[in-house]
């Protein structure tokens, strides 16, 4: 059985629960948001077990007639649940929403919800550590990458995670050759109107005020770096907002 990723107790609690029925011809539903989970989680604890799409009904009518064990990933989207027969097997369904009280009494002995990510905060860490291994090894890089959770986005469970984790470790490993070559296919898209080098000149000066910021902590020292008067920055932080 291989090592289901969580640190959080509610999802502890449902792979509990599921092992039990390990020798059990029961049927168990397992519900909540897209990109908690949900499916790794199954296959995980269940593996080698045949699995079908509710998106296909037919498949789905066939794979019962077939098979003692199944795993029915996107349950919601069967138009007539109640025609299933379960009887003597062991079903394990996945949705990614509710599903209506009644169908889910008369179907299943087992019902978990999995929360989203923004209720599992034990599982954002240990899946941001799973994903910056992944971004690292993926792309090459070994310099240290700086997760604020402010990088972070959880808006899509797991999916928003690991594009987020992605996004930032590209971004902190670019190097001058590529943030050109960035730049030249932003500009090649967008460059146009009659003020274009003004209203893009912010592109290059407002992240380099910002980091310089940051960086030394003061007006003076970031102003002797850059080589411009103390007036000549502030009117830049001024129009650029920057406190």
């Amino acid at each position: 059985m291989k090592k289901v990723v969580s640190e959080s107790d509610a999802v502890k609690q449902i792979v509990k629960g599921l092992q039990l029925i390990h020798s059990l011809y029961v049927s168990s539903l397992l519900y909540g948001p897209e990109g908690t989970g949900k499916r790794t989680l199954v296959r995980s604890l269940f593996p080698g077990i045949p699995e079908v799409d509710g998106r296909d009904p037919e498949a789905v009518k066939r794979a019962l007639e077939l098979e003692n064990e199944l795993i029915i990933t996107s349950f919601e989207a069967l138009s007539d649940p109640e025609s299933l027969d379960f009887q003597n097997k062991r079903i394990l369904a996945v949705a990614d929403r509710e599903i209506h009280p009644r169908i889910a009494d008369e179907k299943f002995a087992f019902i978990y919800r999995m929360p989203p990510l923004k209720e599992r905060p034990e599982d954002i860490e240990a899946y941001t550590r799973i994903f910056l291994d992944e971004a690292q090894r993926i792309f090459q890089y070994s310099d240290t990458v700086e997760l604020r959770s402010e990088h972070l986005d959880i808006s899509g469970n797991l999916h928003s995670l690991r594009a987020s984790v992605y996004r930032e470790t590209l971004l902190q490993n670019l190097d001058a050759r590529e943030i050109e070559s960035a730049l030249y296919h932003l500009f090649i898209r967008t460059l146009e109107g009659n003020n274009a080098y003004r209203e893009n000149l912010g592109i290059l000066e407002r992240p380099m005020l910002q980091a310089g910021l940051e960086r030394y902590g003061s007006q003076l020292k970031l102003s002797e770096v850059l080589g411009i008067n103390r007036n000549t920055l502030r009117k830049k932080l001024h129009e650029y907002r920057i406190d």
